[in-house]
C-alpha cells in the first residue's frame, strides 16, 4: 500500500542529526561516479528492480538519491523520483546498521529535498514498514493503491525465459 506525507509539515530533526554524529555516519547526495558501487550493493540485497530506481534516481540532476556512510563504506540509500514524480522510494539500509536511526535520517533527508524542490505532498510508494513512517513522518496510507503504480510490472528473466533466437551459437557449430 502507498502511504501520503504532507512535506509541508516536515522540519529537519536535529535529534536525528545527532545521532548520525555520534554514531560517526554521514547522509549525503550521490555522485554519479558512485552509481556501480551503489547499484553492486543494493542488487544483493534489495534486488535488481531496487537497484534500477535508483539508478533511475541517480541520473536525475541533481541526484535524487542519498546515501549514508560510516567509515568509508555504504551502509544504506533512499531515492525519490525514481518511479515517478512525488514517489518517495526505494530505500534500504544494511542488516548490521540497523537500529541505530539510519532509515529515519536517509527518510527525512530525502522527503526534505523533496519539499526544497517544491512538493507539498509526498508518496511512499509501496510502503513496506508503515508503522515507521507512519511514526518517523505522520505517513498516512493511501486507500485503494495497491498495487497502484506498481501494476501489471514486468517480472525479471530467468535463464530459461531467455530466447533461443538470443543464444549464443559456437563458432564451430556451423
Amino acid at each position: 500500500m502507498d502511504m501520503l506525507v504532507k512535506l509541508y509539515d516536515l522540519r529537519p530533526d536535529a535529534s536525528v542529526d545527532a545521532m548520525m554524529e555520534r554514531y560517526g555516519i554521514t547522509i549525503r547526495r550521490l555522485l554519479p561516479p558512485e552509481l556501480k558501487t551503489l547499484t553492486d550493493w543494493i542488487t544483493p540485497r534489495f534486488g535488481a528492480g531496487w537497484s534500477s530506481e535508483a539508478t533511475a534516481a541517480a541520473m536525475r540532476q541533481p541526484p535524487t538519491c542519498f546515501i549514508a556512510i560510516k567509515d568509508g563504506t555504504l551502509i544504506g540509500f533512499a531515492c525519490h523520483e525514481a518511479t515517478a514524480k512525488g514517489f518517495f522510494g526505494p530505500t534500504g539500509v544494511d542488516t548490521k546498521a540497523r537500529g541505530q536511526g539510519v532509515g529515519r535520517a536517509l527518510l527525512l533527508t530525502t522527503l526534505l529535498d523533496m519539499s526544497a524542490q517544491g512538493y507539498a505532498y509526498g508518496i511512499i510508494g509501496g510502503a513496506g514498514p508503515m508503522d515507521f513512517y507512519r511514526q518517523s513522518v505522520g505517513a498516512i496510507p493511501i486507500e485503494g493503491s495497491v498495487p497502484g503504480i506498481y501494476r501489471g510490472m514486468l517480472r525479471e528473466a530467468e535463464p530459461d525465459d531467455i530466447s533461443a533466437s538470443h543464444q549464443q551459437v559456437p563458432p564451430d557449430a556451423t
